[in-house]
């Protein structure tokens, strides 16, 4: 941050500070990207007319007044993108050689041979057709697995994700694994429930590494139990953090990871160096890097 300090005056502060520090600032480095306390504080705002997010979401920052506002919205796009493809590979590694259930053995001191399944000629869908989506997208076609995707815009012969629709009940059937990398806002809120775990295979693993409110949590621990689909690895929950005694953690058949699929060892330092890099084009009156349109809830293309 020394760049910065020696042009500004830098305020530090956490949650319960933030209305006062925010009285007179011109720009909002939220470090803390998970933090809800933005609304809450949002009235001592007289000043502001930019924030940058440390992480690829921004649903934190993306209530009513900012939306409906002059202030310019940025995110830490691309810092996450190979730590997440990897996770999800590794994710998937560990379903079709149950890797967890040879843990369990092992800790039992069981010899048992067993057979397991090859992810080479599977089909994953993509839900999610950005950045980190795409470096999932390339990661898993370099395994071998066939990959499709859903976003916004159908196309054909996409060099990432192949065929791209945008009916996610239509595409679900198709797939043995299905990722879930979309960004959170309005239309994608709650878009894996009941009706989208029936239309997957029985067989089929889900991954979620976008936000945990893209799933209908009492939806998808149905699923689970009724085995309308096999298995499912969160790195996300709703509620998260998951509380201790939530089903999820019981169910055999479920890897949970406490929101860590990005955070490789110098993702701190990572975001701090991409604001001061934005600051850079800030001072100098450039166009700001990685502008979210706050219609959309993202940055676009």
């Amino acid at each position: 941050m020394a760049p910065v300090r020696e042009r500004a005056v830098v305020r530090y502060t956490d949650a319960s500070g933030l209305s006062t520090a925010l009285r007179g600032a011109e720009v909002l480095f939220v470090y803390d990207f998970l933090t809800r306390a933005l609304p809450g504080a949002w009235h001592a705002a007289d000043a502001l007319r930019w924030i940058h997010m440390g992480s690829t979401g921004v649903d934190p920052v993306m209530f009513p007044e900012v939306r409906a506002g002059d202030v310019v919205v940025t995110n830490t796009r691309g810092l996450f993108d190979s730590a997440i493809a990897e996770y999800v590979l590794g994710q998937i590694l560990c379903f079709a050689k149950d890797l967890p259930g040879s843990l369990r053995l092992q800790q039992s001191g069981v010899w048992r041979h067993r057979e397991s399944e090859r992810i080479s000629g599977a089909t994953v869908l993509i839900v999610g057709t950005g950045p980190i989506g795409r470096a999932i997208a390339r990661l898993l076609r370099a395994a071998g697995m066939t990959v499709r995707a859903v976003g916004r815009r159908a196309r054909a012969e996409d060099p990432d994700f192949g065929t791209v629709g945008v009916d996610l009940h239509a595409e679900l059937p198709g797939a043995d694994y299905v990722v879930a990398i979309a960004p959170l806002t309005p239309q994608t809120r709650n878009m894996f429930d009941a009706r989208a775990f029936a239309a997957m295979k029985p067989h089929a693993r889900f991954v979620n590494v976008g936000r945990g409110e893209l799933v209908v949590t009492d939806d998808l621990v149905a699923a689970l139990r009724d085995g309308s689909i096999a298995g499912a690895a969160l790195d996300v929950v709703d509620p998260e953090p998951l509380p201790a005694r939530h089903p999820l953690w019981q169910l055999p058949n479920v890897m949970i990871t406490p929101h860590n699929s990005g955070d490789f060892m110098g993702w701190r330092g990572g975001i701090v160096t991409a604001f001061v890099e934005n600051f850079e084009n800030w001072i100098a009156d450039r166009p700001l890097d990685n502008v979210v349109d706050k219609e959309l809830g993202y940055v676009p293309g």
